[in-house]
């Protein structure tokens, strides 16, 4: 498999949490260490000042690439909601990243789900070279030689 891609959604987070992106860049700066990952990018945060007339008051967009993906975070202060993906190729420790997020914003209730992303990529050439080869063969061109 490619890896693990976990998904973690936090409902009635401090609102005013949701809202510091000083916050929010040191959760983004210290979780890749935290979950022995390597950050290649510094954390880049956005405010959003929220679109009128939808459900969308505003809010903070951020993410961090890390050298086997990465890490994002949306907040909806009004809501005290947010939405955190954390993509790698590589294995982590998916309950302690929920623990740390989760504290970080104060949420009274934790959604999670873990996805296995890319369940026939293949990370080492033999087996890359046999599917292709078994591929291949299914091919009309390939059969007629």
């Amino acid at each position: 498999m490619f890896g693990p891609h976990l998904t973690i959604d936090l409902y009635g987070c401090d609102a005013a949490l949701l809202m510091d992106p000083g916050h929010i860049y040191k959760i983004l700066d210290e979780m890749p260490t935290m979950l022995h990952m390597r950050k290649i990018t510094k954390p880049q945060i956005l405010p959003y000042p929220g679109t009128p007339g939808t459900f969308d008051k505003g809010g903070v967009s951020a993410f961090v690439m890390i050298a086997t993906s990465h890490i994002s975070i949306h907040t909806f202060a009004y809501q005290k909601y947010a939405s955190i993906d954390i993509f790698s190729c590589k294995a982590f420790d998916t309950e302690k990243a929920i623990k740390y997020i989760s504290g970080k914003f104060k949420a009274k209730k934790i959604e999670t789900n873990l996805l296995t992303r890319g369940r026939e990529f293949p990370k080492e050439i033999p087996k890359a070279t046999a599917i292709v080869v078994n591929d291949r063969k299914s091919l009309p061109a390939y059969k007629e030689r």
